[in-house]
């Protein structure tokens, strides 16, 4: 289990944004962030703020990755042809926690992490449960037979606050979902805005 799951909301107040788009943020109540300190006026953020801050959101809405999982996905996309921001986004949504989450098979990306962990999912009839497994195209993400009339895949299903994105094709009957393409930023259905370009330009001057 992550180790943030108790206190993911606090991302939330920390980021000053309701990053995932739930209605039981406590951000929906109180705009200002967690701790004794958290309603002090806001300075000014300097473009080393800015940038540090785009890269901390990010990493929250994934799950609050670790800062050395995270650097590795960056090198990864880094290394790759083409937009190193699209890349990185890319690679965030390949990891199969993220797929599970995007399928609204379970309604958080800690419960997906968790639920992944706990051997819940299979990846072309096989089970998988390590949450940063980075599915591919075509691949076939499932929920295993015995899961599917567990508590939290059923609220999952039937939450309206968030819609399955294009780049996934989900049968909630079968409890599947297959991985039709690699999205771009665009195709990303975050309910606030993500700045990866500020993240690239965070790990070229640190």
């Amino acid at each position: 289990m992550t180790k943030r799951t108790a206190a993911k909301y606090k991302i939330d107040r920390r980021m000053g944004e309701n990053i995932w788009g739930r209605a039981k943020s406590p951000l929906n109540r109180r705009e200002y962030g967690p701790g004794q300190h958290g309603q002090r006026r806001k300075g000014k953020l300097s473009d080393y703020g800015t940038q540090l801050r785009a890269k901390q959101k990010l990493k929250g809405y994934y799950g609050d990755l670790t800062e050395k999982q995270f650097r590795r996905i960056y090198a990864e996309a880094e290394r790759v042809r083409g937009d190193t921001s699209e890349n990185l986004i890319g690679l965030l949504e390949r990891r199969l926690d993220a797929v599970v989450y995007r399928a609204k098979f379970v309604p958080t990306i800690f419960a997906a992490r968790q639920f992944v962990n706990h051997g819940h999912v299979e990846v072309n009839g096989k089970r998988v449960n390590i949450a940063s497994y980075r599915v591919k195209e075509g691949d076939v993400v499932s929920i295993r037979e015995r899961s599917r009339q567990l508590a939290i895949v059923l609220e999952a299903v039937g939450l309206a606050e968030r819609d399955v994105p294009d780049y996934l094709e989900v049968d909630h009957n079968k409890m599947t979902a297959s991985f039709v393409r690699t999205p771009a930023l665009g195709d990303v259905p975050y309910a606030v805005q993500m700045e990866p370009n500020l993240v690239v330009e965070f790990y070229a001057k640190n």
